[in-house]
């Protein structure tokens, strides 16, 4: 289970597991450079583990042996790939699927597809994101309003009260997430609390009881586990056939029953939205408003443009691709906090990387944790510098890595919208500011997330 499960927190798409079964075990890494097996069987997992994460093993990994490096999973080579110049030559990974949501679902045991192979999944992807969109676009007044009810109770602190942002974002991005996916049913508090009970403990072992096999030494913790995901997935069903006989069909749920998905497929696609939805969205806002605090020039401009574009009005879905630097500021904090620090692809022909041949089956993993701090890349990369995406060359090599255009992750396209409401509700109305003293360390699981609670405090703009 623990060979399964490093992976299975990472990225790891669906066919890996069948890889590792059906092709028979390669004592070469195709010539290229990394570390040796330090066990027989588990390959390099320990020394995974005893880095903390995959990501700090990935930093180590490159700085020994350059961008391009393997190492061992069990018994066959991984190749990883840690600059947009090797990325770039990567040209054949599958693009029919979303890497994160495939992870959560082969996790989950859940299917990608529709059953019937790859041209289902691709229709069962189009629907998924054609979901999410409409649930903005028929949402977005509720979005705002929940939105202006935190940044109004931030307006009433007094300048001096320590705010806590991890409590008050992902509160925020639950209470968003439940009411747009599911609709009424979530409208009260004290349901949005109960939900977010067992979202926490699936998620809680998902970022780390995989990772480090401790889950399985537990039965106790296994068995809360698999409670928490019961009761979930029973309530998402009960959910499910409540909007069935709704009249107002405008939430996310409401557009996967338009589809032919059976209803365990519309209860599994809701399951990974609230999941996912839910924690790229809080860290998204958590490391966004984070960094602000830290520049009182990032925030002037961003309040600059706001004005410019919105003067006193409220933020509208038409509005937010004009306002630019607000996208620069969200993606310069994606790029600081590595938001999403490793992905992984399956090589489905043989392939080629500088002089490098990638054989066909192999896992293919992008250290984007490591591109997305690489000095090659990009100049001061531990610099907080929206003005860096000003440049063409920064668009595009983030585009490369799937954090914006067409390969991005629907869950962080909805992130960006909630993100955006949020700064462009309270950057126009309140000033953020750091704690003194404070030193925030980030823990790369599946998402960065900050090890610890993270606090600022505010004062009215004049």
């Amino acid at each position: 289970m623990l060979d399964f499960a490093i992976f299975a927190v990472t990225f790891v798409i669906i066919l890996v597991g069948a890889v590792l079964y059906l092709y028979p075990s390669s004592r070469r890494a195709s010539g290229i450079p990394g570390f040796n097996p330090t066990d027989e069987k588990d390959g390099n997992l320990q020394d995974i583990v005893n880095r903390g994460s995959l990501h700090e093993f990935l930093v180590s990994l490159h700085q020994e042996f350059g961008s391009v490096a393997s190492f061992w999973f069990g018994g066959r080579p991984v190749v990883s790939l840690g600059s947009v110049h090797q990325l770039r030559q990567h040209i054949n990974p599958n693009h029919t699927t979303d890497s994160f949501e495939t992870m959560l679902k082969s996790l989950l045991g859940y299917q990608s597809g529709m059953g019937g192979g790859a041209s289902e999944t691709v229709i069962r992807k189009k629907v998924y994101e054609g979901a999410i969109n409409s649930t903005l676009k028929n949402n977005f007044p509720h979005l705002l309003k929940v939105v202006e009810e935190l940044v109004g109770k931030w307006k009433s602190f007094p300048e001096d009260q320590h705010i806590p942002l991890c409590a008050h974002l992902l509160g925020l991005s639950m209470k968003t997430v439940t009411q747009l996916a599911l609709g009424e049913r979530f409208k009260d508090d004290a349901d949005v609390i109960s939900f977010r009970k067992n979202h926490d403990a699936i998620w809680s072992e998902i970022g780390k009881g995989y990772l480090d096999g401790s889950m399985e030494k537990s039965s106790s913790r296994k068995g809360h586990y698999e409670t928490a995901l019961s009761e979930m997935e029973s309530v998402l069903l009960s959910v499910s056939k409540e909007r069935k006989t709704q009249r107002k069909q405008t939430v996310f749920v409401d557009a996967l029953h338009q589809s032919s998905l059976t209803e365990r497929q519309i209860m599994e696609d809701c399951m990974v939205f609230t999941l996912a939805g839910c924690v790229i969205t809080a860290n998204l806002c958590i490391w966004a408003l984070h960094f602000l605090s830290t520049s009182e020039e990032v925030q002037d401009k961003l309040y600059k443009e706001l004005e410019e574009v919105l003067g006193s009005d409220p933020v509208t879905l038409d509005k937010i691709p004009q306002l630019r630097y607000c996208q620069q500021v969200l993606n310069e904090t994606v790029r600081t906090a590595k938001l999403t620090p490793v992905a992984a692809r399956l090589q489905e022909v043989e392939g080629k990387v500088d002089q490098h041949v990638i054989p066909k089956e192999t896992l293919v993993i992008y250290a984007l944790g490591v591109v997305l701090q690489d000095s090659d890349t990009w100049s001061t990369p531990y610099r907080f510098d929206p003005d860096r995406f000003e440049e063409d060359s920064a668009k595009k090599s983030f585009c490369l890595l799937g954090f914006s255009g067409n390969q991005t992750c629907p869950e962080l396209r909805f992130a960006y919208t909630v993100a955006t409401v949020l700064l462009s509700t309270l950057v126009r109305r309140l000033k953020l500011h750091q704690l003194e003293g404070q030193v925030m360390e980030v823990r790369s699981e599946l998402v960065s997330t900050p090890k610890d609670e993270t606090w600022i405090t505010v004062s009215r703009r004049s």
